[in-house]
């Protein structure tokens, strides 16, 4: 009966995480390239445990008793938001597979799929946290006007030159196991020893997807589909926090029984 309040404790635990991470999809529902987070569960490792039921034939049957569950992987799921159009020459959305790489103040790099980009001083395309792309894109400070190709590339337009100015190009990088990216907020990511080492490519080559300027891709949470999945969790909760009262109730029967 002990093991019941511990397998009850288990299955708490495991779905009050799992009721974290669907709030958490809720909040960001309208957060431009967020990505939802899935939750996997798996069973406890099982023991032998001698059957109640003995029968004639079989005086030490025993039965395999579970120990509860616990998550097996939180990750996060990559698949493509619905791109919303903003005809904002600074908005980038990224049809597919890729990431835009960025500087991070302590010199390390983080990985964004939020092409909500701006131009600081030093005319270097950011975030809209401020960090800076990777990338070797000068925008003068007399541009009036902005393109960005579906391959990358960058033109500009100067009041002093009739034909746009070809400045650069704009790379993406990838991961062999994107789920495994470390999320650090700000729409940001960090490789991780599982998810591999990014490599890099030209938009629309080698399986990596085309940009589209002017638009913003949305987050890829189902609002109808969390809310489920919510009601589904709360119930799963209450289900094992019964379980614990149930084993309550029948430990202090049969300590009265003592009596």
């Amino acid at each position: 009966m002990i093991e019941s309040l511990y397998i009850g404790a288990t299955g708490l635990h495991t779905h009050k995480t799992q009721i974290d991470l669907i709030s958490n999809n809720l909040a960001n529902v309208a957060t431009p390239g967020f990505k939802k987070d899935r939750v996997s569960f798996q069973d406890l490792m099982y023991s032998n445990s001698i059957a109640s039921n003995e029968v004639e034939n079989a005086p030490n049957a025993q039965t395999r008793v579970g120990y509860g569950t616990t998550i097996s992987s939180a990750e996060k799921v990559f698949d493509l938001g619905e791109l919303k159009r903003t005809d904002r020459a600074l908005d980038v959305a990224i049809r597919g597979k890729g990431f835009f790489e960025v500087n991070l103040p302590n010199g390390e790099k983080a990985y964004t799929k939020a092409g909500v980009f701006a131009i600081n001083e030093d005319g270097s395309l950011i975030t809209a946290s401020g960090y800076e792309v990777s990338s070797n894109l000068q925008i003068p400070t007399d541009a009036t006007e902005m393109v960005v190709k579906e391959n990358g590339e960058v033109l500009v337009r100067v009041a002093d030159e009739v034909d746009p100015i070809n400045i650069g190009s704009v790379e993406l990088a990838d991961f062999v196991n994107p789920s495994a990216l470390n999320p650090l907020g700000d729409n940001l990511y960090e490789q991780t020893e599982h998810s591999g080492s990014a490599y890099f490519g030209t938009p629309g080559e080698n399986g990596f997807g085309k940009l589209a300027q002017g638009f913003v891709e949305v987050s890829n949470v189902s609002f109808v589909e969390e809310m489920t999945n919510l009601v589904v969790a709360q119930r799963a909760y209450e289900i094992n926090a019964k379980l614990i009262q149930a084993a309550d109730q029948i430990l202090s029967i049969t300590n009265d029984l003592r009596r």
